[in-house]
């Protein structure tokens, strides 16, 4: 094809597409940075009326595309899953156009088309577009407006320096106590001026608690409240209606300050496992970047998780090693003993899911999951019941593997669980996020697990005694005991764990630190 040919009627310019389909610039080149829509073939236009030199022309077929898009997005679907679903279903047009990409439609153009381009879409365009031949990457720190996000007990976990300042007027990153960056706790009390714009945020955060919460099982959300407070928000919960529940959704919320200045005209919210992201942003129109950015589900999730405050909580930490997993990697060989070791974390891993456990990183090859403390989630048990599964999930494991080899080693994971209140934060570590808590909870976990032998399950006398009453008497545990070569069973019993260790015991200073521990063997339940 000749470049100064006109192009046939089957083409449509980037103009076109953009004017047609209501996208932005950025927009247009996320799709294609994506694969969603074919790279353009650079030509002259067609009109001689034209500002720009060259455009980028694609097949007439992309406006179908992009409205297929649209219908996926307001379905729910994220952009990776949509990406997705256009590979296996081979929708995405390809055209022959060389090495040619989309190229600047001349520099005065680009200069003018930013300078007057909304706020939103020209950060979107700077984050998207980037560099030649970069990849592009958006994430939470691009939002240019107030920002945060509560977890499911309506704290907040994450908030930037935007939403400080206009919506609560307070260092809300500075406060360390998660029952205190309560979002309701901190709007009754907060020290904005617009009393109007106060009352606003109220119901709008209390339609999402109606939308999720019974009215009488509203009591936590009350904790460290005047009853004053408390009858408010009840009269507000009865009045208000809930917002659709929607992956990601807007709702009008008009802002201003105490001046009368706007500062927000509608919220962007995206509804998670972990909680909602909210985003309050000027009138529509100007926030195509955001409506782009929480397209990008997974990426924000993940950027989420890695700037989430670090928090006090209380939680169970479990650690399980593979016994003697050094001799049996010097008997097999290296593909099967990475296949030992593959079968050993697929049998147990839906076992930490069902729990609500949460991967840590443990220092060896072991595993290591916390059982957060959550409202309405009896994490101790989660994390003893996980224990008492995994361990016969891998007692099938060690038969196969017995007849599979006729050796006798026993396939075992010896597991210490502790409970504590720690700090309890994310480490970012690419491509996942690795979570970690700080002080003796873990390392105690760790040198229970140390101690188990053949498979066996070890936890505190504290971890027990905060056990409801139904819940201990559905377990069985105690401490072995030996006198004169037999072993006798002492149910419902404690022992510290340097009175269980011979003194000619060589591994005895590995127990130093939790010599005075007073722990207990669980054998199962009753």
């Amino acid at each position: 094809m000749n470049d100064d040919a006109p192009l046939r009627k089957q083409w449509i310019s980037s103009l076109d597409v953009i004017n047609k389909t209501g996208i932005s610039r950025a927009t247009l080149n996320n799709y294609i940075k994506m694969n969603l829509l074919p790279r353009p073939a650079v030509k002259r236009p067609e009109t001689t009326d034209a500002r720009a030199r060259m455009l980028g022309y694609f097949p007439d077929s992309v406006i179908e595309t992009i409205i297929q898009i649209k219908e996926l997005k307001k379905q729910g679907y994220s952009m990776d899953a949509i990406a997705d679903r256009f590979k296996r279903s081979h929708l995405t047009p390809a055209i022959d156009s060389g090495d040619m990409s989309m190229q600047e439609e001349t520099q005065s153009k680009d200069t003018q088309d930013e300078a007057e381009a909304p706020l939103g879409e020209r950060f979107l365009s700077q984050t998207i577009s980037g560099d030649a031949g970069q990849p592009f990457k958006v994430t939470i720190n691009d939002i240019t407006f107030p920002a945060y996000l509560l977890n499911n007990n309506y704290e907040i976990d994450w908030i930037n320096k935007d939403a400080e300042n206009a919506i609560f007027q307070e260092e809300i990153h500075t406060i360390k106590e998660p029952t205190s960056r309560n979002i309701f706790q901190l709007l009754l009390h907060s020290r904005h001026e617009n009393q109007q714009a106060q009352n606003a945020l109220i119901d709008f955060h209390l339609s999402f608690v109606k939308g999720k919460t019974a009215k009488s099982e509203l009591g936590h959300l009350y904790d460290g409240m005047s009853p004053r407070e408390r009858a408010n928000l009840e009269k507000r919960y009865d009045c208000i209606v809930s917002p659709p529940r929607q992956a990601v959704n807007k709702i009008p919320l008009k802002l201003s300050d105490e001046k009368g200045a706007s500062i927000a005209s509608e919220v962007y919210y995206m509804v998670f496992r972990e909680g909602t992201l909210f985003i309050h942003a000027p009138e529509s129109g100007q926030n195509h970047g955001i409506a782009d950015l929480l397209a990008s589900r997974s990426s924000v999730i993940n950027d989420l998780l890695k700037q989430r405050m670090p928090t006090l909580v209380s939680f169970c930490v479990l650690v399980a090693d593979l016994q003697n997993s050094v001799r049996i990697c010097a008997e097999l060989p290296p593909e099967e003993y990475f296949e030992l070791v593959s079968q050993t974390w697929a049998c147990v891993e839906g076992s930490f899911k069902k729990y609500y456990g949460t991967y840590g990183k443990h220092t060896g090859d072991g595993m290591l999951y916390y059982f957060l403390k959550e409202r309405d989630n009896q994490y101790m048990i989660n994390a003893v019941s996980c224990a008492l599964e995994i361990r016969e999930n891998i007692k099938t494991l060690n038969m196969e593997w017995k007849a599979r080899k006729g050796w006798f080693n026993e396939i075992c994971l010896n597991i210490g669980i502790n409970e504590g209140q720690e700090y309890f934060g994310a480490i970012p570590s690419a491509p996942s996020v690795e979570f970690t808590a700080l002080g003796d909870t873990v390392n105690y976990a760790g040198r229970l697990s140390d101690f188990a032998r053949y498979g066996s399950i070890w936890t505190t006398k504290n971890l027990i005694n905060k056990l409801s009453t139904e819940e201990r008497s559905n377990l069985r545990y105690g401490i072995r005991h030996l006198d004169h070569e037999r072993e006798t069973w002492i149910e419902n019993s404690f022992s510290r764990v340097m009175d269980m260790i011979a003194p000619d015991n060589i591994n005895s200073n590995k127990f130093m630190d939790i010599a005075t521990l007073a722990v207990t063997e669980i054998l199962g339940r009753r």
